[in-house]
């Protein structure tokens, strides 16, 4: 035998999951599941760590895809806007009104549409798809006025995320839209340069600032 070589048969492995949220979020609650499952069907042969945030340490929301895409996160999440540039078709989900109920978007990530567009991401992305997280229908928060109509949104400078097919459905709802990550989104509401957002009301409730 090598010498070390028995001492790495027994070196556990690293699994590092992380996001871009608090502990308490649904978010992270679910990458806790799918660690307490691996704990749980490997023990002592794997180390499982969390990274719940990582904003917390200086990086933006996105950079999440290229910490995973080289290896320093095993596992990540993020929305798939951010992916529409490498995988065009991922853009057929920012399209408004697709989805009638829950149960209907489900259906189709966990089906057919959920297959074809991991088959498209896998082609194109060193990553291996595991499943979607569900972020829930998104709403929209300003500091102008109640938004009831399409013209209600005349000229409101929005942060939309990094989707062409988000940015020019604004657009045509005539509002102002500006794509930006999520840490940039939170510091412009702050300082006023934004007029409004747009996310699930989870979402706006975890980073507060958004209120």
């Amino acid at each position: 035998m090598i010498p070390g070589e028995e001492h790495n048969l027994h070196k556990k492995i690293q699994i590092r999951m992380g996001g871009y949220g608090p502990e308490t979020t649904a978010f992270s609650k679910s990458l806790k599941f799918i660690g307490d499952r691996l704990t749980a069907g490997f023990g002592d042969q794997i180390d499982v760590k969390y990274l719940w945030n990582i904003m917390d340490l200086g990086y933006r929301g996105e950079d999440i895809l290229w910490l995973v895409e080289n290896g320093l996160l095993t596992l990540g999440y993020q929305s798939s806007s951010y992916l529409t540039d490498r995988v065009p078709e991922l853009g057929f989900v920012d399209l408004p009104f697709l989805f009638a109920s829950n149960e209907q978007a489900r259906a189709a990530i966990d089906g057919a549409l959920g297959q074809h567009l991991t088959e498209k991401i896998e082609n194109r992305i060193n990553y291996r798809i595991l499943g979607y997280f569900e972020n829930g229908f998104r709403h929209i928060s300003n500091r102008l006025r109640p938004v009831r109509l399409p013209s209600d949104l005349k000229g409101m400078k929005i942060r939309v995320l990094p989707s062409d097919v988000q940015a020019r459905t604004f657009a045509l709802l005539g509002a102002t839209p500006v794509k930006m990550d999520l840490s940039e989104a939170i510091r412009g509401i702050v300082d006023g340069s934004l007029d409004a957002q747009e996310n699930p009301l989870a979402n706006t409730v975890t980073y507060g600032d958004l209120r």
